[in-house]
């Protein structure tokens, strides 16, 4: 029998821009093979497109109505005016049965049989690409009496370990493992045991998040006690002190990035729950901006508002007739996925179908700024904030109650917060979602984030390409101060603060994730939040030279300005911010060196100096009686560390000495050796000079990640290594090789960045959610 959705016409001709970048991500995680050939990006849009449109048969439309409504699908998506959450391009279409859904919550009963149906429940779901969040909250306290046993209970920590373990067994589809969101609300009894749980770096594969009530919230702003509540009886256990307790919290999250908060009460008396009688929220998705009911999923997609920009005589503007349009064809979208979406488990289909939530959000908001000339920290860009999403806000309910009138409310409208209103076809129509891998599908920054650099290096197979964010070298250009150097002092660095080629009006302008000052970070998420039925997926970026008392900050601030909750995350706190910066420097080549060859430059290492001396059999050169040279201090996360650099009489660096003050004795050994070592490169007889060997090694040693980077943007060092070739490359006069950011696991590049909640790999599109 053949597919109603094989019945439509070929796919359209419009083809799409893909970035080099977007076609290997495409082609690695998204494209799908037919006989042994790859299909194109364009195959996989109209795969999705066809797919989706088929549910409107439904509903009584014709095959001549799928087809263009298909059509329109199509076109949304190849342009990259919006695109669906991945789990939908990666499985829409295929016959595969896999669901098209990101985000789920699933519960966790007080009891072992319970506990283990949900672990069973979040494996499924993970196999087929989606990620889970828990309620730990229902789960009898630690040492707690289990009287079928006789035992003491393990307490929730325990068990949210098992969950961890389960999800590194299962590999998301082939294509990512799974992503979690550990909720435990703030008057249980083992709350603190909770808020630290993730500083040993044993928990790998969870977000987690306290759900703070407004009874606690109150006890802190007056300076109260509040009470814990064993949650198996409902009794009071004891009392801790809410200052405290926010502390630790907030220590923690200075620490390691965990945990966020969850303003739990103020989720249930809003938008988020539209359906109060149907249950209470618990629990979010991973990255937190999802509130769902247990066993509920949402459906979620991304308008890049950046490609709504347009010339308006010598200025920018937005085109917000093309902004509804592409918002409620979206909310149509998102809709019609719920009815062709073949969910993982009976129960969430039948939850899914009783609220039909959906979530349109956007993406690609920095570079709409950029384009409209603003800065992301500026008044005018929280107006522009809140007319967007006020926008897509009401276009999108409209939408949803045009469907309504044509296919039905949502089944539990009646009993809504909107029942006594329009008949909704969807409880929730609005929400900021993360964009990390779409956002590089559609060549646009990430949701509504500042961007984290003005530069990143992209691997395209085994070419490293420095890539320098297109709306400046456009603006650059224009405005006639663009140049090959200007370009490479960008890639260098990251940013443009301080560049005396850029005026100051696009230096005030193009502004990056770390010269944001906190509270233009959390007014940006509150603006959103205003227009959003659901949340906003937002990370709080902090330096490194951040107190727990600006985390402390933060956190007061969303609350006061009625976020739904807040993810703080501290440069250097752990593995997986991206820093500023990425192309490689050249060395200064020796005196008298030949121009690097036509058609690429080979490495210093393959081509003889001009003035080299004839090779020598000589084992080492010997070492003078006496050396003069130069000491340079840096600071690295295993101390401070000084690089002595001595020379030959020719001015020729000859030997290096790494030692690092106060060091345990293992550290001390390893400066030694890292020093020994190159010397070791110089001292051997070679005909490449010894400004260009060191000069390599340099390249060899920048971007090695450790697991506590210091500092941000162009001061950030990796590691001790790292911090060695900062001093080494000091001494030959030029910048070390950055590679942009700790390490991939999956690709290797130096490119992660901690956004939207979630950790990002700008060089391959690597996601942890």
């Amino acid at each position: 029998m053949v597919a109603a959705a094989e019945l439509l016409p070929a796919r359209p001709v419009r083809l799409g821009r893909w970035t080099e970048q977007a076609r290997r991500i495409l082609a690695e995680r998204y494209l799908t093979r037919h006989d042994g050939a790859l299909e194109t990006p364009e195959d996989m849009c109209w795969r999705v497109a066809r797919a989706v449109a088929a549910a409107e048969r439904a509903w009584g439309m014709t095959d001549e109505g799928v087809a263009e409504l298909a059509g329109r699908f199509y076109d949304l998506m190849v342009r990259g005016l919006f695109l669906p959450n991945s789990p939908t391009l990666m499985n829409a279409g295929k016959g595969s049965k896999l669901q098209y859904s990101a985000c789920y919550v699933l519960p966790i009963g007080d009891s072992m049989e319970e506990i283990f149906d949900a672990v069973k429940a979040a494996a499924v779901v993970h196999q087929s690409g989606g990620g889970t969040g828990f309620s730990f909250s229902r789960l009898r306290p630690r040492d707690s009496l289990v009287a079928s046993t006789g035992g003491r209970s393990s307490g929730p920590v325990s068990f949210l370990r098992v969950f961890d373990g389960a999800t590194e067994a299962v590999k998301q589809g082939g294509t990512r493992r799974g992503a979690n969101m550990g909720v435990l609300r703030v008057d249980h009894p083992d709350v603190l045991e909770f808020v630290e749980c993730k500083l040993d770096g044993s928990i790998t594969n969870f977000n987690i998040s306290v759900a703070v009530s407004d009874a606690f919230m109150g006890a802190l702003e007056r300076g109260e006690s509040y009470a814990l509540v064993a949650p198996h009886t409902g009794e009071t256990v004891s009392r801790l002190d809410a200052r405290q307790v926010f502390a630790r919290i907030a220590r923690a999250a200075w620490q390691s990035g965990d945990p966020g908060l969850i303003f739990i009460d103020r989720i249930n008396a809003g938008r988020a729950n539209p359906t109060p009688a149907l249950g209470l929220i618990e629990a979010t998705n991973p990255c937190g901006e999802q509130p769902l009911l247990p066993n509920e999923a949402c459906n979620l997609g991304s308008i890049d508002v950046a490609k709504l920009a347009r010339r308006e005589g010598d200025g920018w503007g937005i085109d917000w007739d093309e902004l509804a349009r592409v918002t409620r064809e979206a909310a149509r979208f998102l809709d019609d996925v719920i009815e062709v979406n073949p969910y993982p488990l009976p129960a969430i289909d039948r939850v899914v179908k009783q609220n039909r939530r959906i979530g349109v959000g956007v993406m690609g908001f920095a570079d709409l700024l950029f384009r409209l000339g603003v800065p992301y920290d500026s008044e005018a860009a929280l107006v522009i904030a809140e007319r967007v999403m006020e926008a897509i806000q009401r276009d999108g309910h409209q939408e949803s109650q045009r469907m309504a009138a044509q296919r039905g409310a949502f089944p539990s409208w009646a009993s809504s917060i909107y029942g006594q209103g329009e008949p909704l076809r969807n409880a929730t129509v609005t929400t900021i979602a993360p964009t990390g891998t779409l956002s590089i599908l559609a060549g646009c920054s990430s949701g509504i984030e500042p961007v984290f650099a003005l530069s990143f290096t992209h691997r395209v197979g085994d070419r490293v390409l420095p890539f320098v964010n297109p709306v400046f070298e456009q603006v650059a250009r224009e405005r006639g101060f663009w140049s090959g150097e200007l370009g490479d002092d960008v890639a260098r660095r990251g940013s443009v603060q301080g560049l005396a080629a850029v005026p100051a009006d696009v230096q005030r302008v193009f502004v990056t994730a770390h010269e944001v000052a906190l509270e233009w970070h959390v007014l940006h998420q509150a603006a959103f939040q205003r227009w959003t039925d659901n949340g906003v997926s937002k990370t709080i970026n902090l330096p490194h030279e951040a107190t727990v008392d600006d985390v402390a900050r933060a956190y007061m601030l969303a609350w006061e300005l009625g976020c739904l909750g807040i993810t703080v995350f501290r440069d250097g706190s752990k593995p997986g911010v991206l820093s500023v910066g990425s192309a490689p420097a050249v060395p200064a080549p020796p005196a008298g060196a030949s121009a690097a060859a036509e058609g690429g430059a080979a490495s210093l290492l393959e081509r003889p100096a001009a003035d080299a001396p004839a090779r020598s059999s000589r084992v080492l050169e010997p070492r003078p009686p006496s050396l003069s040279g130069t000491t340079y201090r840096v600071e690295t996360p295993l101390g401070t560390a000084y690089v002595v650099v001595n020379e030959d009489a020719g001015g020729a660096p000859f030997e290096v000495f790494v030692s690092v003050g106060k060091a345990g004795t293992d550290t001390s050994a390893v400066a030694e050796a890292i020093g020994r070592l190159v010397s070791l490169a110089l001292r051997v007889p070679s005909p490449v000079s010894g400004r260009a060997r060191l000069g390599e090694i340099v390249e060899q040693l920048s971007g090695i990640g450790g697991a506590r980077p210091l500092g941000f943007g162009s001061e950030r060092v990796l590691s001790l290594p790292d911090g060695v070739a900062r001093a080494l490359a000091r001494h030959l006069g030029s910048e070390p090789t950055r590679s942009g950011g700790d390490i991939c696991p999956d690709c290797g590049a130096g490119a992660l960045a901690r956004e939207e909640g979630c950790t990002k790999c700008h060089a391959c599109g690597f996601s942890e959610c």
